[in-house]
């Protein structure tokens, strides 16, 4: 088993790998769902002399443990479920739930409640079915504020949803008229 720390640093180093730059350490992913064989995976980690004892049933932790369920593992292949910023992977079409939520801070929020939701260095908008995993992405960046998304009218209006599993959704964007704060002890953050 890792220790917390040690599995904290290869979660952040298989994301830079599997989300950002694959390209950089010589991987091919799948075009179509981002993935790769586990074995490629592991000999490109192995190639660091840090990583270079590590075993499939390392990786296989990390994904396991992950709180943000950043990985998937299918059969002999992994893949970042989401949070790509090299090529655009391709996830089903879904209806969403009514609403979903989006984790940010108090200086992004009135941005976005002016402009929407957009990708910025990422491919798509990441929400969330649940506040769990909006206030993991938020409480990193600042004073948290999550957004509740209207993903019904937003649905009905053209907005496509994605669902890319374990409760998180994208879009390739969310306009305002459809962002509100969740909670009505942030309003006064974002209004005074």
């Amino acid at each position: 088993m890792l220790h917390d720390k040690v599995q904290t640093k290869l979660s952040k180093f298989m994301s830079k790998i599997l989300r950002h730059s694959p390209e950089d350490f010589g991987l091919i992913l799948n075009s179509v769902d981002g993935s790769c064989a586990i074995a490629d995976l592991l000999e490109i980690l192995r190639v660091q002399t840090k990583w270079s004892e590590l075993k499939v049933s390392d990786i296989e932790e990390v994904v396991a443990r992950c709180e943000k369920q950043r990985f998937e593992i299918i059969g002999d292949r992994i893949r970042a479920r989401y949070g790509h910023s090299h090529d655009k992977v391709s996830y089903p079409m879904a209806v969403p739930p009514l609403v979903l939520y989006h984790g940010t801070n108090v200086q992004a929020a009135p941005v976005i409640l002016k402009q929407g939701l957009r990708p910025m260095k990422r491919q798509y908008v990441h929400l969330s079915e649940g506040l769990h995993f909006a206030t993991l992405a938020g409480k990193r960046r600042g004073e948290l504020v999550i957004l509740a998304i209207d993903a019904e009218q937003a649905s009905n209006a053209g907005v496509v949803f994605y669902y890319a599993g374990n409760e998180v959704w994208l879009a390739d964007a969310v306009p305002a008229e459809f962002c509100r704060v969740y909670g009505d002890e942030k309003v006064g953050l974002l209004n005074g």
